[in-house]
């Protein structure tokens, strides 16, 4: 098909050499990519967000975005297998419904993963900041971003360029570090659950809900409710779809991505319930609503100072895991657009170690600004807006897939496809009306953007249009 509805085949073309990933990861590498994106700044800083938003009925807010991320987890899983292709929710795109749908989930896919780095880096910064402060004396002002008074976040910029380096240096080296990061920050929220729970009192859960339940604007000029916290802590949820980005990558994708994507989310969910009601339940949610180490802070309510420091040096230790896991997906979502010429081919050539180096730089230098300068509520907002997009596009491409192709080979079906896929787009859908006015109008925008350099470069040298 010619035009902007032009499709990619499903299964995949042979590629030149230079532009070609080199298979090194299994399922285990995978699922340590999947927890280590999902298990991060959502739960270590973002609580504190959520919580000033809704109340102790944050719980209910997590829930609400757990539920959808695991209907549209699902959903990737099934199109992970069928389609083993690399560039996930765009790809998926490009092969069911067509380029111009795809360069729309592709843009949405590069902002999020482009801030979902930035703002993690500024959750990491978080952390970093008052220990090295305490043991290096370095000034605040270097190590905060304009919204808390400072200059430039110069830990968030560091931290990016050390994941880069280690992302050129190669894909199953980055995945084992991964792994071992991984697991240092699962304990480190064992502990502070063990820590937190004998202090848990009821009474901290009253009233429950003093926001309510949809988004409204409260008299403070701050956006309310159980549903605009869902909104946001969303992004505590999501960084399974990075995992799809690996299909090219993994040895055996058929079995491998199915028990990456749902493995890692619901490990992942079990997680943060068990925090989640940990941290209200020691003490009331005023206290570390909008901190920017909201666990470590009721750590030291608590009298549990050894705790806290533990918990933050592992934030700083771990939380890297997230920006690797999130850093390999944006870039190789900006590879795979950039094979199909949706971008400048020149972009797309590995490395002899099979990396991206080229597109490693570029994501970088962009990363970088916007964690030296952006809000971190600010960078998880918009980030939210890019994936509710692709979590929506990709429920709806199993959806069609199921009329289409019945009986297309799957190793992995959806339970309930139509249920299953109608809470991941519906689900959506509410939570992207429920973000905050200005990030919709940015998300806007930056597609407005995103159509020009479409229509201005991609649709000229589309390898699917020339086909």
């Amino acid at each position: 098909m010619a035009g902007w509805n032009a499709r990619k085949p499903m299964i995949a073309e042979e590629v030149a050499p230079e532009h070609r990933l080199t298979p090194t990861l299994s399922w285990p590498h995978l699922i340590a990519l999947g927890v280590g994106a999902i298990v991060g700044t959502g739960i270590l800083t973002l609580i504190g967000v959520g919580a000033d938003k809704a109340g102790p009925a944050v719980i209910v807010s997590f829930v609400i975005a757990g539920v959808i991320c695991a209907a549209a987890a699902l959903a990737y899983a099934e199109m992970a297998t069928m389609i083993p292709q690399s560039g996930s929710a765009y790809t998926y795109s490009y092969v069911v419904i067509g380029e111009l749908f795809a360069w729309i989930i592709g843009w949405s896919l590069i902002l999020e993963y482009s801030l979902v780095v930035s703002a993690v880096a500024v959750g990491w910064s978080g952390y970093a900041a008052p220990l090295l402060q305490a043991s290096l004396g370095v000034p605040m002002s270097l190590m905060q971003g304009p919204e808390l008074g400072g200059i430039i976040n110069l830990p968030a910029i560091f931290i990016i360029a050390v994941v880069a380096g280690l992302l050129m240096v190669g894909t199953r080296e980055s995945a084992t570090v991964n792994a071992a990061l991984v697991v240092v920050k699962v304990l480190a929220l064992v502990v502070f659950v063990a820590v937190t729970l004998p202090y848990f009192n009821a009474a901290n859960f009253e009233p429950f809900s003093p926001f309510g339940f949809a988004k409204h604007m409260g008299p403070d000029g701050v956006e309310r409710g159980v549903m605009a916290a869902a909104a946001i802590i969303f992004f505590a949820f999501y960084g399974f779809d990075a995992i799809a980005t690996a299909a090219e990558e993994t040895k055996n994708p058929a079995r491998d991505l199915k028990i990456g994507i749902v493995g890692s989310m619901f490990i992942c969910i079990a997680i943060y319930m068990a925090v989640a009601a940990c941290a209200i339940g020691a003490i009331a949610y005023t206290r570390f609503a909008n901190s920017p180490e909201p666990l470590a802070l009721i750590l030291r309510e608590i009298g549990q100072g050894g705790a806290a420091t533990f918990l933050a040096v592992s934030a700083v230790v771990a939380l890297p895991t997230v920006i690797l896991a999130f850093f390999y997906g944006q870039s190789r979502i900006f590879f795979v657009m950039a094979r199909d010429r949706l971008l400048p081919e020149g972009l797309a050539k590995v490395s002899s170690r099979g990396t991206p180096v080229r597109i490693t730089i570029f994501t970088a230098s962009i990363v970088a600004v916007l964690a030296g300068f952006i809000p971190l509520a600010e960078l998880a907002a918009l980030a939210n807006a890019g994936t509710l997009t692709a979590f929506a596009a990709v429920a709806l491409c199993m959806l069609i897939m199921r009329r289409r192709a019945p009986d297309a080979p799957r190793t992995f079906r959806t339970p309930a496809a139509p249920i299953v896929g109608g809470i991941a787009i519906l689900g959506c859908l509410y939570l992207f009306l429920s973000l905050p006015q200005s990030t919709q109008l940015y998300f806007v925008l930056a597609h407005v953007v995103g159509f020009l350099f479409y229509f201005g470069y991609g649709a000229r040298h589309s390898l699917a249009r020339k086909a």
